[in-house]
């Protein structure tokens, strides 16, 4: 019986994004947090200072495919962990205890991703990069003419 490699398709995506989320999960509940809050607190933490709150929150929208509203509750949620602090009027920094947790969730899943990685020729991760991209840029005009 031979295998035949799969044609990048709407499962295999599926398939290697929830492979790759369960791991990062994984590592996430044992600091107490959630997809949804790594996914924003590493927003602010690679941003040069404080972040906007509003334009984090489009960030989140755009990343997660979630409602401004959630996308809020999840900054409330990272503010009351002290992971995140009000600055000014309408902007948000990371703290002292959410770098702590960006960094050690960052460095716990490092040797997992290099894992996963080994082994892919560059041209092989720059082409899926390619069509991936393209793949994104695609459905997010989808969904925004759905949206309309």
């Amino acid at each position: 019986m031979t295998t035949t490699t799969p044609l990048v398709d709407p499962r295999v995506i599926a398939l290697a994004h929830y492979a790759a989320r369960a791991l990062l999960e994984n590592v996430l509940a044992r600091h107490g947090a959630t997809f949804q809050q790594s996914v924003t607190l590493r927003l602010v933490a690679v941003a040069d200072g404080p972040v906007e709150r509003d334009r984090l929150v489009d960030s989140v929208v755009g990343s997660l495919k979630i409602d401004a509203a959630e996308a809020h509750s999840v900054v409330d949620e990272l503010i009351a962990a002290e992971l995140l602090a009000p600055q000014e009027q309408s902007r948000v920094r990371i703290t002292d205890a959410g770098r702590d947790l960006h960094n050690r969730a960052s460095a716990e899943t490092a040797p997992i991703t290099a894992r996963i990685y080994a082994g892919i020729p560059t041209e092989d991760l720059a082409a899926a990069g390619q069509v991936l991209a393209l793949i994104t840029e695609r459905a997010n005009a989808e969904l925004a003419a759905m949206t309309r």
